[in-house]
């Protein structure tokens, strides 16, 4: 058996772009901080995104119906940390940067590197976790830029310049 220590260090080596989520629920515009995002397929264009279950963002998205994944640029790390911190308003959320709408009227950060806005078509609860399938029902492609990864418990530049590995 696996501790949750051991898992946790492993995780910690395991890179991850960063993205808010964001949504509108029935209290108003909710966001979160969220590395767990996946690709599922491309037909049709589906993700997964998981959200703690204790998160009061988990139950405004069921509400809602839908989310949009904002996938991050280095520059809007002061984003990341917002949307990351607890106890503060939408409004202290929200007030870092433009947002408007796509498709399904979850909010979507105007200069993001992309935004995926989604329908959510199912939940599953795994552990303390809730894992939304999610059909994308619009991408907009922002500027282009250097990307943020969460990285051993810490934010860094993914420099889009950088050359593969040979």
């Amino acid at each position: 058996m696996v501790d949750k220590q051991s898992y946790r260090e492993a995780m910690a080596k395991l890179g991850a772009a960063v993205n808010v989520v964001t949504g509108s629920g029935p209290d108003g515009r909710v966001g979160c901080t969220v590395c767990a995002v996946c690709s599922v397929t491309d037909e049709p264009p589906t993700l997964l995104v998981c959200i703690n279950r204790n998160s009061q963002n988990n139950a405004a998205f069921k509400a809602a119906g839908s989310l949009c994944v904002n996938v991050l640029s280095a520059e809007q790390r002061l984003i990341a940390e917002r949307f990351a911190t607890k106890n503060i308003s939408a409004d202290e959320r929200f007030g870092l940067a433009q947002w408007d709408v796509l498709a399904t009227g979850a909010p979507a950060l105007r200069d993001a590197l992309v935004s995926l806005d989604c329908e959510i078509m199912s939940t599953m609860e795994v552990g303390t976790h809730t894992v939304f399938s999610c059909a994308v029902k619009a991408v907009r492609s922002g500027a282009s830029g250097d990307g943020l990864v969460y990285f051993g418990r810490g934010y860094h530049r993914l420099n889009q310049s950088t050359s593969t590995l040979a």
